[in-house]
């Protein structure tokens, strides 16, 4: 397995949207792992393909307080939503940037796993706000496109800032 590098806003790949996973082969399970570690090593809930370069319909999360129930979304779609809430909302591909974005309530998902079965996952909380960012980046969305131009321009001002930092501690 291998941590992967995340992709940053405003790469192309995060706004392009992805193509459906069609082979459950070997590569695609080292993938999958691959994200796993990625997600946890960087302690981020969820990741999903573009975060990582990948066009692939495929994300991954655990939202549990152990960070020992890793769920895998192949091919995820939202099939039913209720309620509206505001949710805290941050991503791993815009560091430093957070704010709250207004989200169904509650979801359910219908996905395959990594074996290409397919099964249905609900969610209310951080688990709803999860699968729901998952899924944005899979159809090209980041958090802040649900925001207002300015706080846009500000969350990415702060975003640049965090960079910049993180090279100056790298140094």
């Amino acid at each position: 397995m291998a941590v992967l590098e995340i992709v940053m806003d405003p790469a192309p790949v995060l706004r392009q949207g992805t193509q459906p996973v069609t082979e459950f082969d070997d590569a695609l399970q080292q993938l999958i792992d691959d994200m796993l570690e990625t997600m946890y090593a960087v302690n981020g809930v969820g990741l999903a393909a573009p975060q990582i370069g990948n066009t692939l319909r495929l994300a991954v999360m655990d939202v549990s307080m152990e960070r020992n129930e890793p769920v895998v979304l192949v091919n995820p779609e939202v099939v039913e939503s209720r309620g509206r809430q505001l949710m805290a909302a941050g991503c791993l591909s815009v560091p430093g940037a957070y704010d709250k974005v207004e989200r169904a309530e509650w979801v359910k998902v219908k996905a395959q796993d990594r074996h290409g079965n397919w099964f249905e996952i609900e969610g209310e909380g951080l688990r709803s706000e999860c699968l729901q960012h998952e899924i944005d980046h899979l159809d090209g969305t980041l958090f802040l496109d649900h925001l207002s131009p300015l706080k846009q321009r500000r969350l990415r001002e702060k975003m640049k800032k965090t960079l910049k930092a993180r090279k100056r501690r790298k140094s």
